[in-house]
This record gives structure tokens, C-alpha cells and sequence, in this order.
């Protein structure tokens, strides 16, 4: 290529990743550990300490529903819980609204699906940023970005790519080192980043997308057309006459029956649909996960009067649609490859975080005046919003744990502890890094992390041993890993500080980094 237009791919490699480095850094630490959702739900309500309901059977919850609530016999649905320490949950539509709720709280019902769910808060973070709605709308941008990103470094490095990339050249010239290690991270990890792009674009963008080439192309018909070519759930008519409907054993038992039939090796029912529920043609839906493929969730449609099946769209009896859109899901959040995948895509997430923050870093070495005491004004805003975002996640998700377990122990309600910790260290942190001088904030941060990671975790382990020597069950081996990858982290965190330091001590005193009185406004 011409040099110019390498210089144009890199000013849209530079700038597309810094526009998107901040958001897909928090994207990426928080989808790291998203992909260990049941995991981190257990580890808040282990099945020692049971949730309000848990112990309610799904038929009690509907009939409870249907009792308070008789309009939602017409389509509802359950939420089955993970393990025995959750309780089921309903779903309907009431005055065109969304409405959840358990066993006890019918009477009151709840507009979120959960809202004390750490894992669920987690997984808002990466997936919005914990923002309804323009939050998801800005990470599609975000992807739309980071795609352009990607294409354009390929294109910057390919004329060094084979030579270039093992090179891990550490010395003095720690420009060179980042550059090392920044290309060698997106090019071993290139395939998964464009399935991280593309899905996320796809997720994020999918309803304005629907939205635009319903006005531009289809005439106002395609949210019809989509609505009729997705659906799993065969459009019935209610006959008009009551009957009785199978119990919710015998339906989960038929419709796994049916599934391990159409070729899949498990499948664990997470859901159910109901629709005309106590009429004689009333349909049931269930939802079940299966490991080891592709199209992870499947359904199994019946009459709920007979057991009567009317639609399978799981295994090998896929519709094309929906395995499209299995294989979209599994492959961005790794379920399909039981816990080799989940391990693996939980540190390509980490690295996906470490490669946009060597992004910021390469950014600021590039840019800064050699063998100069005072430092361009851009860089050090460059450095304190990089250690104050980047930390300030990671200090903020960790907040967010702690706020958690502790009110797990005073029994009330997490989701607004959960929130004042996140934002509120976050926030914190950012404020931290735009006071004190940089070198000492990106110290002075990153133990504060390393000090609250590893502590909830080692006090949580402490508090459960007794329980988790007891028995060694899924649940324990969950619990126990989410406690050990966080003194992990926590270590590893604390490794970061201290080169920190040892770099703001002994590195280049014309560093942004270094610490000096220069650098101490």
C-alpha cells in the first residue's frame, strides 16, 4: 500500500479505538465475567441460604398467579430457578406493561426481571453499561466502531504481521514493548474479536435495523413478517372449553424426552410458556439449554391438556432462523463448550480489556515530548482518564460484590447496594485520578482494587468453608471458583501496582508516568 493510505488506516485505527477503547474496556472486563452468570448467582444465594420462595413449587405459583390475576391466563410465563437457593418467577403483561414476580409477591408485582441479581447487574454492564436502553443503542455504535478498528490495524500490520508477531522485545523502550504486546493480543485473538464485533453490532443495533427497513424497503410489513417467521410457539385458538392441564413435571419430562430425541446430548428447561392456560387447546413452551452445540437454547411445544406435541425447534429440528440466532448467541457468550470455552472466552475477555488499555498507553507514549520534563497537556488528560475509567471499572465491579455479600448477610434487598457501589466507586475513582498526580492515582487505584477484590473473596471463602466442606456439589465447585478467580485477580491486580511503582521510580523521568515533583500538578 501506499504510505498514505497507511496513514489514513492508522488515523481510523487511532481514533475509532480510542472513540471505543473506554466503553469496550468496561464491555470486556464485565463480559469476562459474565460468562460465568450462573456461577456468580449461585455465589450470592448459595442453596444454604434459600431465597424468599424458593421453596414454592412452580404449580403453586400458577395457581397463585391465575388466582390474583386471571387476565394472564391467556399467555404468562415462568422462569425457572437455577438451583434449589432461587424461586421461580412469573411473567405477563398487565395494562400493556411488564409485570415479575414470585409466589409472595403477586400482589405487588415488579416492572424488571430482577433486581438484586449481581449477575444480572453484571451482565447490564456489559451489554449497556448498565444504561436502559441508549446504553444499548451506544454499545451498537461502540461495535460499529470497534469493527472499523479491527479492519483497519489488520491492514496497518500485515506487511510485518508473521515477522512481528511473537516479538516480545522488553527493554528500555517500552513504547516498543506495549506495541508488542498489543499486536500480538489482537492478532491471536483476531477471530474472536470480529465474532465479539459483528454479534454485538447484530445485538445492540438489531431493533433500529428492523426499524429503518420497515419504513425504507418492507412497506410497513416486516415486524409482521419477522414476528410470523420467529415465533416457536404455534398460534392456537382457545376451543372456549375448560380442561385440565398436566401437571409441570409431566410437561418438563416430555419435552426433555423430545429434545434428547432430536439429537442434543442434555437439556436443562430454564423457561415456560403458557398460552390459553386451562382451556382445552392451551399450549406449553419449554425452554431448555443444551451444552456441546451451537443452538444452545431449544424449545419443545405441547398442549398443556395432553402432552400432545406441536413444534420442536431444537437439535437436529432447528428452523433456520432460530439456529441462526443460537449460533449468533452461543458464539458471543461462549455456552456452548461447557467450562473449556467458559475459562477460555473469560480470559479472551480480559485480554480483549488489556488490548484497548495498551491502545490508550501506545496513544500517550506516541504522543509525548522525549527527553522533556514538562509533558503535553493531552497526554496527561490521556493517562488520568485511562487509569481513572479503566481502574475505576474493575474498583467499581469489585464494589459492586461487596456491596452484595454484604447485604446477603443482613438479608435485604441488593440491587440498590449494588449500584451506589458501582457508579459511586467508579466515580470515585475518576475523580481520584483527576486530583492526585498520575503516577501515584494509577498506584494508589490499582491496590485499592487489588485490596477489595481479593478481600471479598477471601472473606467469603472463610465465612463458607463449613458448608463447602460438607458436600461437594456443582453449587460448591461454583462458589468456590468465583471466590478463587477473585484472590486471582486480586493478585494480579496487586502485581500491577507494584510495577506501577516501580516504574514511576525507576523508569523515565520524562514519563507522564514518572514520579517527580514535575508531574505532581
Amino acid at each position: 500500500m501506499k504510505s498514505a493510505t497507511i496513514r489514513i488506516y492508522q488515523a481510523v485505527h487511532t481514533w475509532t479505538g480510542l472513540l471505543a477503547g473506554f466503553f469496550l474496556f468496561v464491555a470486556f472486563y464485565a463480559g469476562a465475567l459474565t460468562v460465568f452468570h450462573d456461577d456468580i448467582a449461585t455465589w450470592q444465594n448459595p442453596p444454604w441460604r434459600s431465597a424468599v420462595d424458593a421453596n414454592v413449587s412452580v404449580n403453586t405459583l400458577i395457581t397463585r398467579l391465575l388466582d390474583r390475576h386471571a387476565a394472564a391466563r391467556d399467555d404468562f410465563g415462568i422462569v425457572l430457578p437455577t438451583d434449589g437457593a432461587h424461586a421461580a418467577y412469573a411473567y405477563w403483561q398487565e395494562q400493556g406493561e411488564a409485570r415479575f414476580a414470585t409466589a409472595s409477591q403477586l400482589d405487588a408485582p415488579r416492572s424488571e426481571a430482577s433486581q438484586n441479581e449481581l449477575a444480572d447487574f453484571v451482565y447490564a454492564l456489559h451489554d449497556s453499561l448498565g444504561l436502559p436502553v441508549i446504553g444499548l443503542y451506544l454499545m451498537g455504535i461502540v461495535s460499529v466502531l470497534y469493527g472499523l478498528a479491527l479492519v483497519s490495524g489488520i491492514l496497518i500490520h500485515l506487511p510485518q504481521l508473521i515477522g512481528d508477531l511473537f516479538a516480545m522485545r522488553a527493554g528500555r523502550n517500552l513504547k516498543r514493548l506495549w506495541q508488542d504486546a498489543h499486536n500480538a493480543i489482537g492478532v491471536i485473538s483476531l477471530p474472536f474479536h470480529v465474532i465479539f464485533a459483528v454479534t454485538g453490532a447484530i445485538f445492540c443495533l438489531f431493533t433500529i435495523t428492523l426499524m429503518a427497513l420497515n419504513t425504507v424497503a418492507f412497506d410497513g410489513k416486516l415486524f409482521d413478517a419477522f414476528a410470523k417467521a420467529t415465533q416457536t410457539t404455534p398460534a392456537v385458538a382457545a376451543a372456549g372449553s375448560p380442561a385440565t392441564m398436566l401437571p409441570v413435571e409431566a410437561l418438563i419430562a416430555r419435552a426433555r424426552s423430545e429434545a434428547l430425541a432430536s439429537g442434543v446430548t442434555s437439556f436443562e428447561p430454564d423457561y415456560l410458556h403458557f398460552v390459553h392456560y386451562g382451556d382445552r387447546n392451551a399450549v406449553a413452551e419449554v425452554r431448555g439449554e443444551s451444552q456441546h452445540t451451537l443452538g444452545t437454547y431449544g424449545t419443545v411445544a405441547m398442549s398443556a391438556h395432553d402432552g400432545t406435541v406441536l413444534a420442536r425447534h431444537v437439535g437436529d429440528r432447528y428452523s433456520l432462523n432460530g439456529i441462526s440466532y443460537a449460533a449468533l448467541f452461543g458464539l458471543h457468550f461462549g455456552s456452548f463448550g461447557g467450562r473449556t470455552v467458559q475459562w477460555l472466552y473469560f480470559a479472551l475477555g480480559l485480554a480483549g480489556a488489556f488490548l484497548f488499555y495498551t491502545g490508550n498507553l501506545l496513544w500517550i507514549e506516541s504522543r509525548r515530548k522525549r527527553r522533556h520534563l514538562d509533558q503535553p497537556r493531552r497526554t496527561q488528560v490521556m493517562a488520568r482518564a485511562t487509569i481513572g475509567v479503566c481502574i475505576g471499572t474493575c474498583l467499581g465491579i469489585s464494589g459492586a460484590f461487596a456491596a452484595t455479600w454484604v447485604a446477603a448477610r443482613l438479608g435485604v434487598d441488593a440491587g440498590q447496594p449494588q449500584r451506589v457501589a458501582c457508579y459511586g466507586l467508579f466515580l470515585a475513582a475518576c475523580a481520584y485520578a483527576c486530583l492526585r498526580p498520575v503516577a501515584r492515582a494509577t498506584s494508589e487505584l490499582l491496590w485499592a482494587t487489588a485490596v477489595l477484590t481479593a478481600s471479598v473473596a477471601a472473606i467469603d471463602l472463610l465465612t463458607q468453608m463449613p458448608e463447602l466442606t460438607q458436600a461437594w456439589t456443582p453449587a460448591s465447585r461454583a462458589i468456590l471458583g468465583v471466590d478463587l478467580a477473585g484472590l486471582a485477580l486480586g493478585a494480579g491486580f496487586a502485581r500491577l501496582a507494584r510495577a506501577s511503582a516501580w516504574r514511576a521510580r525507576h523508569g523515565d523521568a520524562n514519563s507522564v508516568w514518572a514520579a517527580r515533583p514535575s508531574n505532581l500538578q
